[in-house]
């Protein structure tokens, strides 16, 4: 196998001659092809020849060998492998070309089908992903417009506490007006009082005032004095009764 032949010493190969040559020149092609493939990977879409042999292969030969150059490489290869027996056909052999002939009648009958339902199930899977990035990004732009209304909001309370200071401030002097206002009026109220109670001692000073001068003076007149008075404003009465005639004839 190809296995064994890695493992043979290059000094044995070398010393077979043009083959041996070919041989380690073709071991050495494929472990740098083997180191490449592991560092970078085929691109998408890549040609492949047999199902399995890659188109670059077949590239690698053709400047060189022609067009048949890798298929007699590949047969000269098996025909040396078998005929030194460094692969040894037995039951294996027809077990794994039997193998190989199922897999590669499945893969020729149910590839495509196959293919296409691996297909679907990576298109649901990619979009069950991206459903569920979809989702995290609504969560998180959410969360950041919640985060963002929120610092608003905290901005805003500077404002509100402007305002409750405001209104504070306001009832306080609402209060102290009120209060004002109602001392004011409770003072107008005593000193309304005060005046009227000086008003009333006043006029009831002055009509007892009155009243002892009316008593005074009558009890000072005579009768005769009271008859005379009486007389001359008789006498008074009649003079102003003429006058007033005359004035009207007149």
């Amino acid at each position: 196998m190809l296995s064994r032949l890695c493992l043979l010493p290059a000094n044995a190969l070398r010393g077979s001659g043009f083959l041996g040559a070919g041989l380690v020149h073709a071991s050495r092609s494929l472990h740098t092809s083997q180191r490449q493939a592991s560092q970078a990977p085929l691109p998408e879409g890549a040609k492949f020849r047999l199902g399995f042999i890659p188109d670059d292969f077949f590239q690698f030969f053709y400047p060189k060998t022609g067009v048949t150059g890798p298929y007699m490489f590949g047969t000269g290869l098996i025909t040396y492998l078998v005929s030194k027996e460094v692969y040894v056909i037995n039951d294996e052999t027809v077990a794994g070309m039997v193998i190989i002939a199922i897999l590669v009648y499945a893969i020729k009958k149910y590839g495509a089908s196959f293919a296409s339902f691996a297909d679907k199930l990576e298109e649901e899977k990619r979009a069950a992903i991206q459903q569920y990035k979809d989702e995290g990004i609504a969560d998180l732009t959410q969360a950041i417009e919640n985060e963002k209304r929120e610092q608003q909001r905290t901005e805003a309370i500077s404002l509100l506490f402007t305002a409750k200071k405001n209104n504070v401030i306001m009832l306080l002097e609402t209060n102290y007006r009120e209060r004002l206002h109602m001392v004011t009026s409770e003072v107008k109220k005593r000193l309304d009082y005060h005046a009227a109670l000086q008003e009333l001692h006043r006029r009831m000073a002055r009509e007892h005032m009155i009243k002892w001068v009316e008593k005074s003076v009558i009890s000072s007149i005579t009768a005769q004095q009271e008859k005379e008075s009486i007389a001359k404003c008789i006498t008074d009465l009649k003079a102003l009764a003429k006058s007033s005639k005359i004035q009207a004839r007149a």
